[in-house]
């Protein structure tokens, strides 16, 4: 048994949850209700964050068709992340909450000013998810025909990131003053514009909201190309990282703590959590009966593929499924696109589909206690930090999922003494340098 804690998140986004399934009955209404019962199931397992994935279009990419999307809501219809995420922290006490907004999308002044807003309410536990949209279906709703190229995405969010830095230092942590004796709110003094110009940005400032309890909100990214991972070595608390088995996973973190120290950060202070979908069942047999249950519903590749297509902006369509996939390269999340072909692993695109099921990473099905065991040793081996549980692929969230994960996962898990079992810090980023 393993030693050392690891972090827990969720990777989920506002869609449908389960409402085709032999136990489901959900889909609508659109009032965040059922994820804010989900974030409250997680905090009763302690995890340390919620994170609400996003895109800013409904994808043609998979045969050039929105067909499949939308049949199988598949990343559509996905509602904005920032009303749920005040929603959850306003109903929620320790759960750190996390939302996705593009650097391509938001003025820097007003995500700054959304990003204070929204701590306050989570009460210094909002994270930002910080992406530079990876689509150019999604270029082309911001009056765009496409999207530069990555480099170049990257070193305008790195100018982004500097703007905003400013604007949230633009308040003295002081400045609130509330001295009734002269009837002053705020020190005018404290107040600074910062008059920003850089090369693809200007803003005056300063921000006309009061400092929120983490001045910051708590920086999650993801970065999976080498620009993608100097960009989250040099800005992340937290870094979303898909699975790229055992060796693949070590080398990731390896790579992004040493690019953290060459950027002169201490490299505990990012924690790097590896997306998996574990398949939970009563016995192992179960387990594996839902396995092959999932990977045997009707349209269940089709189901894959368009979900990679849309995040890779690649048709998979076009390739045999029972053939090698070619070296493939693109504009959009290379992360995701290495992680999912498995270069150089001999398998064919039916294999890499049904590899998806558990995000890459071997054993994660069985009961709680074989699923905790391998989890920790996977841990063990890597090196840190966590895990980001998200459903098992081309599956809806549904309740029974929630409960497996957080009623009978997670207490196998803190049995281990391998994650918390209780909450000891008030902001989202206390709470993931804690260990």
């Amino acid at each position: 048994m393993s030693a050392k804690r690891f972090h827990l998140g969720w990777f989920m986004n506002f869609t449908p949850d389960d409402w085709d399934g032999p136990i489901a009955n959900g889909g609508n209404p659109w009032d965040g209700g059922f994820y804010l019962d989900m974030a409250k199931a997680m905090e009763r397992a302690c995890f340390d964050y919620i994170m609400l994935e996003d895109t800013l279009m409904i994808s043609d990419s998979y045969a050039h068709s929105q067909e499949a999307y939308l049949k199988h809501a598949i990343m559509a219809p996905k509602h904005d992340p920032m009303p749920l995420a005040a929603l959850i922290g306003a109903n929620t006490t320790h759960l750190g909450v996390v939302a996705t907004m593009s650097t391509m999308a938001y003025p820097p002044f007003m995500l700054a000013r959304l990003c204070t807003t929204t701590d306050h309410i989570c009460k210094g536990r909002f994270g930002w998810n910080i992406v530079t949209s990876g689509e150019d279906l999604a270029a082309q709703n911001f009056g765009m025909d496409e999207l530069p190229p990555r480099h170049l995405r990257y070193d305008m969010a790195d100018e982004y990131m500097d703007l905003c830095n400013q604007l949230w230092s633009s308040w003295a942590p002081d400045t609130i003053i509330l001295d009734r004796a002269t009837h002053t709110y705020a020190d005018h003094t404290k107040v600074k514009p910062i008059n920003f110009v850089g090369k693809y940005f200007k803003c005056r400032g300063p921000l006309n909201v009061a400092p929120s309890p983490q001045i910051r909100p708590t920086f999650v990214q993801a970065g999976g190309s080498p620009r993608g991972r100097t960009f989250a070595a040099q800005t992340a608390d937290s870094i979303i990282a898909p699975s790229f088995g055992i060796a693949g996973n070590k080398a990731y973190r390896d790579d992004v703590r040493a690019k953290a120290i060459a950027a002169g950060r201490n490299p505990d202070d990012i924690k790097v959590l590896f997306l998996a979908a574990p398949i939970i069942g009563a016995t192992e047999k179960a387990a594996w009966e839902r396995y092959h249950q999932i990977a045997e519903t009707p349209g269940y590749f089709e189901k894959v593929l368009a979900m990679m297509s849309s995040i890779t902006d690649i048709d998979f369509s076009i390739y045999p499924i029972d053939e090698e996939l070619p070296k493939l390269t693109t504009n959009g999340e290379q992360g995701s696109l290495d992680a999912f072909a498995q270069w150089g692993a001999g398998k064919t695109l039916r294999q890499l589909c049904l590899d998806m099921m558990s995000r890459g990473l071997d054993g994660l099905v069985g009961t709680p206690e074989q699923v905790a065991k391998r989890m920790d040793e996977v841990m063990e081996e890597v090196g840190g930090d966590g895990f980001l549980i998200t459903k098992p692929n081309t599956t809806l969230i549904s309740r029974q999922y929630i409960n497996e994960i957080c009623d009978g996962l997670v207490p196998a898990l803190q049995r281990r003494g391998v994650v918390r079992t209780e909450y000891k810090s008030k902001t989202l980023r206390e709470t993931l340098r804690e260990f």
